[in-house]
Order: structure tokens, then C-alpha cells, then sequence
């Protein structure tokens, strides 16, 4: 285990490199940040002023050798629009990301995994039906379409909630939901298949033959051993939820990453776009790293050479 997870390190060094220098690519192909931020009555010698004040005055390759330099002790530069440091920029909003990420994912895996084991275990019946039919729904309407409708029902219509914004619990609903859907749709049926490859198993009838109750056998063995591929799609589904809530935290006003790195994007705030991306990246790396040591827990078979 020790030799695989050093192997993973590295390959996990490797990645988050690759991924800091596409991101460094691509987002000095959108466009120069300085000219936007000059105003149009800025002079030839006001713009370069103030490319050389934030680093953009040297040529592309010294520009990548100082990011990765910088990279190496944290510091990812001052944002472009806001001239605060941006990595600090990005970890004020992580907090409110986490919290919907992390809400939307517990209520992804309560809902659907009793959902998909039902659906699973009553196979072609009314209920299996039901709930496809709504896995279906969450996992084909786009993300906005749903917030957008949860909004004019729940908020506009029925003044239950509150249509957007951070304060208490209540303003966490809509948007959980809205993020959780297309997890708990895709979960749910991955759940499904995977309990209905397991359930033909002979050791399931064993349990059975040995007078367990038919609760002990779903959920210690059928469920226990279908719970690798569940297992891989809440790891992704989690690093998804993370770095993947732009849509909704634009729908409902959430302060949170996603958020600030659209708006990064529109300026061209190079230092905050990537201080986010290397961010999400880092959490992908580390989630899938967890899930590889999960499945030696839940499966004694697997084996790190």
C-alpha cells in the first residue's frame, strides 16, 4: 500500500502540473486582461505600466517560469480586478462552496441509494418504473432549467423559501437540491444495475438457504458488494460537485467558487482562474486517492503490486 500511494502521489504531482499549465495556456488565448481593465482613455504607457505591474510585460515562457516558480510556495499573484492576493480571494468563497457541494452530495446518497436498491430489488414493477422514470428527468433536465422552475414554484408562487443569496438554512435548500439532481439520478441508477448483477449471485442464495433475514442479505452482502462502482461514482460525483456548481451558484447568487470563477472568466482575471482550477484539481486528485483506499476496505481481494 505504502509504494502505491507514493506511486499516486506522483502521478497526482504529474496531473496537477499538467493541469496548472493548460489553464496558464488557455486563459492567455482568451484575450489580454489589461486592455479591459485600462478603460478606453488609457494610454500606450498606462497599459504597459500596468502590465508590468501585474507580470504580463514578459515574454510567455518567463511569464510560465514565474507562475510555476510561484506556484511551488502558493502564491498564485494579486486578482487582476480586485488587487488582492487571488488565492486568498478563492478561499473566502470555498467555505460556501463546500457547504453546497457537501449537502448536495449527502442528499445524492440518501435519496438514491435506498431508491436504486428498491428499484433493484423490484425489478419491472410500478415502483422500478417510478423511480427510472425520475432518474431519467434528473439526469436529461439541464441544471438551470431545474433551478430556474424551483425558484418560480417554491419561491415566486409559494413564498417558502428564499430565492437566492447565503443566510440560514433555508437558502441552502433550493440550491442542494438543484446541484443534487443530476448525482442522484446518475447514483441511483448505477446503484440499480449494480445490485442487479449481484443479486444473480450464488452466495446470495446461500445467505438466504442459512435463514438470514432478507435485510442482512441486501444490505451486508448484496449491497456491500456492489458498493465499488457506487463508491467510484461518489468519489467523481463529489469532485464534480465541488468544482462543478458554477450554474447553480450563478442561478441562486451562492458565493462560492464556481461563482467567482465565472466572473474571473468574463474579466480575464488570469491569477484567480487558475488559483481556482489548480483548487479543484487538487480536490479531484485527493477524493479519487480515498476512493482507490476505500475499495481495499470494502473489497479484501484487491491487491496494490
Amino acid at each position: 500500500m505504502s509504494a502505491y500511494l507514493l506511486r499516486r502521489l506522483f502521478r497526482a504531482l504529474v496531473t496537477l502540473l499538467l493541469v496548472s499549465t493548460a489553464v496558464f495556456s488557455a486563459v492567455r488565448a482568451s484575450g489580454d486582461p489589461i486592455v479591459m481593465l485600462a478603460g478606453d482613455n488609457a494610454t500606450p504607457e498606462d497599459i504597459q505600466r500596468l502590465r508590468g505591474q501585474y507580470g504580463l510585460a514578459e515574454p510567455l515562457p518567463i511569464q510560465y517560469v514565474i507562475f510555476i516558480r510561484s506556484l511551488l510556495v502558493g502564491d498564485f499573484g494579486d486578482s487582476i480586478r480586485q488587487s488582492q492576493p487571488a488565492l486568498g480571494l478563492v478561499l473566502d468563497r470555498v467555505p460556501a462552496t463546500v457547504q453546497l457541494a457537501s449537502a448536495s452530495i449527502l442528499l445524492a446518497i440518501l435519496v438514491a441509494l435506498p431508491v436504486g436498491v428498491l428499484a433493484a430489488i423490484r425489478r419491472n414493477s410500478s415502483w422500478d418504473r417510478i423511480i427510472m422514470a425520475f432518474a431519467l428527468v434528473g439526469q436529461s433536465a439541464p441544471t438551470f432549467w431545474i433551478g430556474l422552475m424551483l425558484i418560480l414554484i417554491v419561491s415566486v408562487q409559494l413564498g417558502l423559501l428564499p430565492t437566492g443569496g447565503e443566510g440560514d438554512w433555508r437558502n441552502l435548500i433550493l440550491p442542494t437540491i438543484t446541484l443534487a439532481s443530476w448525482s442522484m439520478a446518475a447514483i441511483a441508477r448505477l446503484v440499480r444495475s449494480a445490485m442487479l448483477d449481484v443479486l444473480r449471485e450464488d452466495y446470495l442464495r446461500t445467505a438466504r438457504a442459512k435463514g438470514l433475514k432478507e435485510t442482512v442479505v441486501i444490505t451486508r452482502h448484496a449491497l456491500r458488494n456492489a458498493a465499488i462502482p457506487v463508491i467510484t461514482m461518489i468519489g467523481l460525483q463529489m469532485g464534480a460537485l465541488f468544482g462543478g456548481s458554477v450554474v447553480t451558484e450563478t442561478v441562486f447568487a451562492w458565493p462560492g467558487i464556481g461563482r467567482l470563477a465565472l466572473q474571473s472568466i468574463y474579466w480575464r482575471d488570469y491569477p484567480v482562474v487558475q488559483a481556482v482550477v489548480f483548487l479543484v484539481a487538487v480536490s479531484f486528485v485527493f477524493i479519487n486517492l480515498m476512493v482507490d483506499v476505500v475499495y481495499t476496505w470494502l473489497d479484501p481481494r484487491i491487491r496494490y503490486d
